[in-house]
């Protein structure tokens, strides 16, 4: 490798690479199921794999507002106490339309669920299931989000 190809790479890619995190909220559902917590599962619409329902922020939203929209668009959520306090944070890497990953820091608020309906924006896209917080720990993939349900 030539010096001026590794300057034109540190120059060209260097910057691509040490981009800041882009930024999304995230609903942690649950409920209380007598003396044990249920959490609230979704399924992604492009692997299918077990998330939470997450999303960009929304203009004129505060972000655990945008998080309780994204509750309803994704799980159903039709009623529920979102907490402005934020419960902990994830960081994934998203692949964007373009194909391009980015890196998204996830800004987890806590919605304490009153009542869940059928009738949802993405309810033929999505499924959803009510499990254990540490069964939701093992069928999430990211880490930090591992974390977070354990503690629970």
């Amino acid at each position: 490798m030539t010096n001026a190809f590794k300057k034109a790479l540190t120059t060209m890619v260097g910057p691509m690479l040490r981009r800041p995190k882009r930024l999304q909220v995230a609903a942690l559902c649950y409920r209380e199921d007598g003396p044990k917590k249920k959490v609230l599962l979704v399924s992604s619409r492009d692997t299918g794999r077990w998330i939470i329902p997450k999303g960009w922020p929304i203009d004129g939203k505060d972000a655990h507002e945008a998080a309780m929209q994204e509750a309803w668009e994704e799980a159903g959520v039709k009623k529920g106490d979102v907490s402005d306090q934020v419960l902990g944070s994830y960081d994934y890497d998203k692949e964007l339309k373009s194909g391009l990953p980015v890196r998204v820091e996830t800004l987890v608020y806590p919605i304490r669920v009153k009542r869940l309906t059928d009738d949802y924006p993405e309810a033929h896209e999505r499924r959803r299931k009510w499990v254990t917080p540490a069964e939701a720990a093992n069928m999430v993939n990211e880490p930090q989000l591992k974390e977070l349900l354990r503690q629970l």
